[in-house]
């Protein structure tokens, strides 16, 4: 599992936590039944608290994305995953609303604002 914590954006670490697990089922590379790692291994991992990992996988087991076996640790839950790549789509719709608004207000074309995402996309 591949999780990346950030200082440098307004998200709290927790949130970090919640949305690269999310992530992860999406992309396929955690599936169902797969072990997460112990929230004290996490913890130690990332290097922050037990309590924040906690909280995350609080969150996710509320979202029933996960769930906790006494003794054996926390698995993630069976879910409908084109429901969660739906929700991730929503989300970036909205961004890209706000991308094109801002766009318009600064003058720049349709056109050089995909040439942009052209250049971008191809970079990645």
């Amino acid at each position: 599992m591949n999780i990346i914590i950030s200082n440098n954006i307004n998200l709290p670490i927790y949130e970090q936590i919640v949305r690269a697990v999310k992530n992860e089922i999406i992309a396929g590379n955690i599936k169902e039944e797969d072990p997460l790692p112990s929230i004290r291994g996490l913890a130690r991992d990332l290097q922050i608290s037990i309590i924040t990992t906690n909280r995350a996988y609080e969150e996710l087991e509320k979202e029933g994305l996960i769930y906790s076996k006494a003794g054996k640790g926390f698995f993630v839950s069976k879910q409908n995953t084109n429901m969660l790549k739906e929700k991730k789509i929503q989300g970036i719709e909205n961004d890209i609303q706000e991308l094109v608004k801002e766009c318009k207000k600064s003058g720049i074309s349709k056109e050089e604002m995909l040439g942009m995402i052209e250049v971008i996309w191809d970079e990645k």
